[in-house]
């Protein structure tokens, strides 16, 4: 088990469309012995979408990892105090939470976590997924790219032709990413072709 006893973040924000492709990726963390602490931004409290109902998600996210999902700022907030992870993981990281964390905004749970586990100068991982990333969202990106204790999970354009500004991490590389971050090494490469 390559995270036995590791405990591990997974904020979530408000990608619906990548949701299928993130549920497996927490379920290869349980499975490596990592601890699951799921923590979800507001809009996916709250929205039901074509994607999936809300209830449903984190009632999933309860089944896989034993918790109920952190879903106010009042609940994210001792993770800084009380240091109780060794690594946050957000994905997927949408542009605008990609644009708060990288311009310090505290205004919701997952933003809260991101900022009360930074300040115990532990490991966030980022997994991109969001359709300005080449455009109003690459100066955050490139910021978040500079920040200490951020690792970005590798990413890639995800249809060039009919949505040439998005950007999505390749969401299979997580746990690599997690298992490298925890060791202070970014992945790499970072940049990836997607197919």
């Amino acid at each position: 088990m390559l995270l036995k006893g590791v405990r591990v973040g997974f904020a979530i924000t408000g990608s619906f469309c990548t949701f299928a492709k993130i549920i497996p990726q927490i379920e290869n963390l349980v499975n490596e012995g990592a601890d699951v602490f799921p923590i979800i931004s507001e809009s996916v409290n709250d929205f039901d979408t074509r994607f999936g109902l809300a209830e449903e998600f984190k009632n999933t996210l309860q089944l896989i990892t034993g918790k109920k999902p952190i879903n106010t700022i009042v609940d994210a907030e001792p993770i800084g105090p009380k240091a109780f992870l060794d690594i946050l993981v957000v994905a997927p990281c949408t542009g605008n939470t990609i644009a708060k964390i990288a311009n310090a905004i505290t205004d919701g749970p997952v933003t809260m976590a991101c900022k009360a586990h930074l300040r115990n100068m532990r490991p966030v991982v980022i997994a991109v997924s969001t359709n300005d990333g080449l455009s109003s969202n690459a100066k955050n990106i490139g910021a978040l790219l500079n920040m200490k204790n951020i690792y970005m999970v590798p990413f890639g354009q995800d249809d060039p032709i009919k949505k040439c500004t998005s950007l999505v991490a390749d969401f299979d590389q997580i746990l690599q990413t997690v298992t490298n971050a925890l060791h202070n090494s970014q992945i790499q490469p970072i940049l990836v072709l997607k197919s």
